[in-house]
């Protein structure tokens, strides 16, 4: 894993977030996630106590909401999909607008939206935090199994490659005049996926074989590092904890 393979999602930084061991924020942001998903999708107001724990952590790591919202953009096919829920859904009706909606496709829709926003906002969080290294460290220290460990290990590793022949093969083809436009050049860019997966299957091996002949068992060093005293997991679970309050609150009150 060397230095030049970190993800494009970390944000270096100097923040007490910046600094937590990697396996006490990943368990704070699943046990964050867990909550949310459990929350009932009636309880309005709990999302937005969500959104709020969340803008406290991004103010505190130093993570522009910019950044946040561009990033979040990865979740599109999901709101496309909440935003034509209302029209395909049976059951009551409400009119809005002129429109008929299906009130359980409305509320379906809110549900994928609200709790997959706050999930994947999450997410970034953590990544914009953790180097990628640090991510898989605290993945072997939290006992994930090693075959999902190295399945992202790999990813981690070989993503850059992937893309770089992907932008090579791109400027090959507009050098020869392709525009991707014109539908009867749908071919060329059909070819160029299979070679790209031919020629990424193949690297891929020699870069297996390379990492076995300089001393890779399956897993990363971990070194010699010390557990997370009580005081960090104390502080990064304050967030989930307060989620998981508000979530229960949200079944009581409902």
């Amino acid at each position: 894993m060397g230095a030049g393979h970190s993800h494009p999602l970390h944000l270096p930084g100097a923040s007490p977030l910046h600094r937590m061991p990697s396996e006490v924020k990943i368990v704070a942001a699943l046990a964050f996630v867990v909550s949310v998903v459990a929350t009932p999708r009636e309880a309005i107001w709990a999302f937005g106590l969500y959104a709020l724990l969340l803008a406290g952590v991004a103010a505190t790591a130093r993570v522009p909401a910019g950044w946040l919202a561009t990033r979040g953009l990865i979740e599109t096919p999901f709101v496309v999909l909440a935003v034509v829920l209302p029209f395909l859904e049976g059951g009551p009706h409400v009119h809005v607008a002129g429109l008929s909606l299906s009130e359980p496709g409305l509320w379906a829709g809110w549900n994928i939206v609200a709790k997959g926003t706050l999930g994947v906002f999450a997410s970034l969080l953590l990544a914009a935090t953790t180097n990628g290294r640090d991510l898989l460290l605290g993945l072997q220290r939290l006992r994930t199994p090693a075959p999902i460990v190295q399945i992202a290990t790999f990813m981690l590793r070989y993503a850059d490659v992937i893309i770089g022949n992907a932008r090579a093969m791109r400027i090959a083809r507009l050098s020869r005049c392709h525009d991707p436009r014109f539908l009867w050049q749908v071919r060329a860019f059909a070819t160029s996926i299979g070679s790209l997966f031919l020629r990424s299957y193949e690297r891929g091996e020699r870069v297996y074989v390379a990492m076995l002949s300089r001393g890779y068992t399956g897993a990363l060093p971990m070194g010699a590092t010390a557990r997370p005293p009580a005081r960090q997991w104390a502080t990064a679970l304050t967030i989930p904890a307060a989620a998981a309050a508000v979530s229960v609150t949200a079944w009581l009150t409902t």
